[in-house]
C-alpha cells in the first residue's frame, strides 16, 4: 500500500487481464488441458486481425459512428 500511495502505481492493467481470462475460463465451462485453455487465451487477448485485407480495405473507407 505504501508503495502504490508513494510510487503512485497501481495494478489495473494487470487486474483487468486477468478479470478477461478468468471470463474466458467461464464461457468455456471447462477446458480439456491447459494447451486449449491458453490457447483461448491467445486466441482472445492476443490482438490479432483476423480479417482478410479485402475486408479491411472495405471497412476503412467508411466512417464508423
Amino acid at each position: 500500500m505504501i508503495n502504490a500511495v508513494v510510487l503512485k502505481v497501481h495494478n489495473g492493467h494487470a487486474e483487468s487481464i486477468n478479470s478477461r481470462i478468468q471470463r474466458i475460463k467461464a464461457q468455456g465451462r471447462g477446458f480439456r488441458n491447459r494447451e486449449r485453455f491458453r490457447n483461448a487465451i491467445y486466441f482472445h487477448l492476443g490482438g490479432l486481425d483476423l480479417y482478410p485485407a479485402q475486408v479491411r480495405k472495405a471497412n476503412s473507407t467508411h466512417s464508423i459512428r
